[in-house]
């Protein structure tokens, strides 16, 4: 999977969530969507970005939900 893709994809859905007004909802529906919507590879491509390379290229609330909820991300 193109990482470059990935990204662009998880900052479409933080677009989307960051216009909630209850932020810590929009977290956790944000990683809801990615666990019921991306396949495995995926999110584990993700993770990986953000543990190696801090996902300096990831929306506030993406980069803000992944860290809170890795766990439902595994």
């Amino acid at each position: 999977m193109n990482l470059e893709h990935l990204v662009k994809m998880a900052n479409q859905i933080g677009s989307f969530f960051d216009t909630m007004p209850d932020r810590p909802q929009a977290m956790t529906d944000l990683v809801t969507h990615l666990k019921r919507s991306w396949e495995p590879r995926m999110r584990r491509e993700l993770l990986a970005y953000v543990d190696e390379q801090g996902g300096a290229e990831l929306m506030p609330i993406v980069l803000e939900a992944i860290h809170l909820h890795a766990g439902v991300l595994k």
